[in-house]
């Protein structure tokens, strides 16, 4: 599998982690007997892609990043990689410990219980929001690589 692919399945497995976590968001709002599994199997699902998402990222990051990380040092946005790869580095394991906690709170009764659907609701909305916010990050360090490379052919 070449390198581009790699990195393109990062950002997709994200973004369908987050279309997942919206999901059970709408079936948290909505919780019932009718669709409690639909809910958990989303959340499941969610989990999932995330941990996908953590892993194709990771190796993308061990074996190929260090050329990317030394382009964005040297050209006109160094703080690409400074602020927002370090940034995402570290709040990445706060989304990870999330993902996965979201199908822990789940599989609680979420359809009596008030605070439990709360706790799923809440779960939810912090995975897609720093999700976004993942995303975000993903698309300065991008662009860290790009005006890297236009600047090197300048």
């Amino acid at each position: 599998m070449s390198k581009e692919m790699i990195l393109m399945l990062h950002p997709t497995f994200g973004v369908l982690a987050m279309i997942a976590a919206v999901w059970v968001f709408v079936e948290a709002l909505n919780a019932s007997d009718a669709n409690i599994g639909r809910l958990r199997n989303a959340s499941v699902l969610s989990a999932i892609l995330i941990w996908l998402a953590y892993i194709v990222g990771g190796y993308w990051y061990v074996i190929y990043y260090g050329g990317d990380k030394a382009l964005i040092k040297a050209g006109p946005w160094p703080f690409a990689h400074g602020f927002f790869m370090e940034t995402k580095e570290h709040l990445f394991l706060m989304l990870l410990l999330l993902g996965t906690f979201l199908p822990i709170a789940a599989y609680g009764d979420v359809v009596k219980k008030k605070v439990t659907r709360k706790l799923v609701l809440w779960t939810s909305a912090l995975v897609v929001l720093m999700g976004l916010s993942m995303e975000g990050a993903g698309a300065f360090i991008n662009m860290g690589v790009k005006v890297a490379l236009l600047a090197k052919q300048l």
